[in-house]
């Protein structure tokens, strides 16, 4: 039923995520942003930014031709909207999961991945820039903290997409310097979502798509994108 255009990373896995959680039939055509997959035209015809994840719905709930979406964050959307799942459909309830999952389009996603970027991948160890994004990660996970304090997870008694959304970007907390042991709250919910048989088998599946660390020619490919790239 879904076509999902994919590689393990944070925002390929908030998809897997939600199909596995859902229950979605869905099959991965792997994009490898480190050799360029993103670029080509074929996928740049419905994922315009050459960003993945994207997905196809060849089942539509209106019935019509096959519709296509990128943005993990809009994917995420539409998937809760077309299943009823993990999108609560009161006003009040709907605006927070909203709340916090375009808080983590705008600042934890973001933040983490330049923390990630400065702190692993690029070539000139600049300390300002890795403090700077250390710091804000920090900020954004003690945010997250007192928000899961008295609660399950974020939106409050329910699993929603605004968990799926965060959940993969903190996987990678020692990369970014992080100590959960500093957040109590924040740990409750990471293993507790950890330990989902959904989130157990979402990151399964793209197990043996990355094959080691990333290469300088990788490096290139990904990071020296610019208008006439795409």
């Amino acid at each position: 039923m879904i076509d999902l255009y994919y590689w393990p990373t944070p925002n390929g896995h908030k998809i897997t995520l939600f199909l596995e959680e859902a229950g979605l039939d869905y099959k991965i055509h792997p994009i490898n942003i480190g050799a360029g997959d993103q670029f080509k035209p074929e996928f740049l015809a419905f994922s315009p930014n050459n960003r993945m994840p994207a997905i196809i719905d060849n089942d539509p709930a209106d019935g019509g031709d096959a519709i296509t979406v990128f943005e993990s964050g809009a994917i995420l959307q539409y998937l809760a909207e077309k299943t009823g799942k993990f999108l609560p459909t009161d006003v009040r309830g709907r605006k927070t999961v909203m709340e916090w999952l375009f808080w983590q389009m705008g600042g934890l996603g973001p933040m983490a991945g330049q923390n990630h970027h400065f702190g692993s991948y690029a070539p000139e160890k600049i300390p300002y820039a890795i403090t700077r994004y250390v710091n804000e990660t920090n900020r954004l996970y003690g945010v997250l903290n007192k928000r899961l304090e008295g609660r399950d997870f974020i939106a409050g008694d329910d699993y929603t997409i605004a968990d799926m959304a965060s959940y993969p970007w903190i996987v990678s907390h020692e990369k970014q310097q992080q100590d959960l042991n500093d957040f109590p709250n924040l740990k409750r919910w990471f293993e507790n979502i950890g330990s989902r048989p959904a989130t157990i088998a979402a990151y399964k599946a793209g197990e043996g798509l990355r094959s080691g660390e990333m290469s300088e020619a990788d490096k290139k490919v990904l990071f020296g994108q610019t208008s006439k790239t795409t």
